[in-house]
Order: structure tokens, then sequence, then C-alpha cells
């Protein structure tokens, strides 16, 4: 049986193809953006919590509690981009690509501590409102929709195509969309006294932060379980590749994620008995092409004929 690794979108096979069938992204890009977003937001985070505390504020600080664990999400982020460029080695021969599956779970946990802390402040300050200027906590929410609608700005072309800038990108809208919550709620305290106001906008900033982190919690830990990635048909794959001529089934077929950019599939490919080896060689770069098209990167395929098949397909 042979065997046939297909390279990751190299750039071989981008100009083999005339175009490019990669997502992957420059990590220059990203560490700039990532470095600029975690200084701009642990600048606020220093003073909306600063504010919080003089004005007691239970929505600005929880609001800061939440922005700081999107702080330390960009920094694992970073470093997890980072660790992509870690080369591969004997004992990981993956290099250390899925650190980035592993801090995305990570964020999603964090953020859901944050949201049982302060819906937990919320219920307590519902209860028992306390006089707040309603006037500081809209102008420091109106500096918040600002720094978080910039940041977020810097992850929106890489959101498509990575797991944990999208997270960045939806974590720091709706962060802008709870500071613009904030500046309403500022408003109407100084206008009217209605102090429950509060620590009612504190409960609306954790189902905030559940809307936009229920979605990366799913998908990061479907990838840390070597589950099929999202938007990937594993039964599409399979009768696309047995619709090429000369294929006659694919099975044991085995995709996952390597990191939050890069996919990697392990399959069994039965070719007719006739088959010979230049038209093996074609065969291999038609599954090569159409693997890269539906965002798998890293292929290992064993080629079998029709009469060493193995035991799979008799029972099939």
């Amino acid at each position: 049986m042979e065997q046939a690794h297909i390279p990751s979108g190299s750039a071989h096979a981008h100009d083999h193809h005339g175009h490019s069938h990669s997502h992957t992204i420059a990590l220059k890009s990203v560490n700039t953006a990532f470095i600029i977003g975690i200084v701009l937001n642990l600048g606020f985070v220093v003073v909306e919590a600063i504010a919080g505390l003089i004005i007691h504020s239970l929505s600005l600080l929880s609001d800061a509690g939440h922005n700081l664990a999107d702080v330390a999400g960009l920094g694992l982020a970073l470093f997890a981009f980072r660790m992509l460029k870690v080369k591969s080695n004997a004992s990981y021969t993956y290099g250390y690509k899925k650190t980035t599956v592993l801090v995305a779970l990570l964020n999603g946990g964090i953020l859901l501590v944050s949201i049982g802390a302060i819906l937990y402040e919320s219920v307590q300050r519902l209860i028992t409102p306390e006089p707040l200027p309603g006037k500081t906590i809209s102008i420091v929410a109106a500096v918040g929709i600002l720094i978080n609608g910039l940041t977020a700005l810097l992850f929106f072309r890489g959101k498509e195509n990575d797991l944990n800038l999208k997270g960045a990108f939806l974590h720091l809208m709706a962060d802008a969309v709870v500071s613009a919550a904030l500046v309403v709620g500022g408003i109407v305290i100084y206008f009217t006294s209605w102090y429950w106001i509060d620590p009612l906008l504190g409960i609306t900033v954790a189902m905030a932060i559940v809307y936009s982190t229920w979605k990366l919690l799913r998908d990061s830990l479907r990838l840390s379980l070597d589950g099929v990635p999202k938007g990937i048909d594993l039964r599409r794959v399979k009768a696309e590749v047995e619709n090429i001529k000369g294929v006659q089934d694919f099975h044991h077929i085995h995709i996952w994620a390597l990191s939050t950019q890069e996919n990697a599939l392990t399959g069994h490919v039965v070719l007719e008995q006739k088959i010979g080896i230049a038209e093996q060689e074609k065969i291999k770069g038609e599954i090569r092409h159409l693997l890269l098209h539906a965002g798998i990167q890293h292929a290992t395929l064993e080629t079998e004929t029709e009469t060493m098949a193995c035991e799979s397909i008799a029972h099939q």
C-alpha cells in the first residue's frame, strides 16, 4: 500500500493551482493587533475599575472585570499564536499548534466564571440599590465604546479564518454594545434617580457575555475533542473524493484540527485495479486540490486496489 502525504497550503501548491486555498493569517499583523488590543483595554480596565470603586457602581465594576477577562484572553491568544511558530520535534510532531484550540477553550471557561460573579453581585445590588452618579457612569462607558470598537476593528479581517480572532472580535464588539447600554443607563439614572438600573445593567452585561461566549465555547470544545471542524462536511468530502474517476471507495476517514487555522485528514483511497502509477499520481493531485478547497491543509492518504482493500470494505 502506498502512502501519499499532501503538503499544507505551501507556495508550491498555490502556484500549481493558480490561486490560494490557505487561510493562514500573517502572524506579524496578528501580533500587532493583539498587542494594541491588550494595551488599550488594560488601560481602560484601570480607568473603569477606579471610577467604579469611587462611585460604587456595580455595572462599571462588572464591566471592568469582564474587560480584564478579555485582556487575559487576548494575552493567552497572543501566546497561542506565537506557539504556532515553534517548530515540531520528536516529542511534538505537529509542534504546538493545538495550543490555539486549548486557549480558545480556556477563554470560554474564564468568561463563564466572570458571568457567575457578575450575576451574583447584580442580584444582591438589585435587592438593595445604592445612589449613583449617572453622569460619571455615562462618561466612562462612552470611553469604553470608543476603545472596544476600535480594538474590535483590528480583528475584523481575520475573524472568519480563525477561532481565536473571531472570539476576540465578538467579545470586543459585545463590550462596545454593553458600554453603549451603560451610557444609556447612566443617562436614565441622572434624570430619574432609578438606581436599580445599575444592577439591571450588570445582569445585561452577563447575558451579553453568555451570547457571545456560547458559540466560542462550543466550537473550541469540539476542536479540543478532535471533532470534525465546523464548515467541513465529512460525508460531502467522502462523496466528492469517490466521484473522482478511478476511485472506488474512500473510507477510514478522520478529520481534525491541528490548530484554529489548520486542519488534517487521514483516509484510505481504494482505486480501480487497472489504474497505473502515472494515473495514481493524477488522482492524488485531484484529491489534493479538492481537500484544499474543503479547508483541509494536511492529509495523509493510503491507497489501495480493489483486490487489496482492507477488511472494512468487505463489511460495508
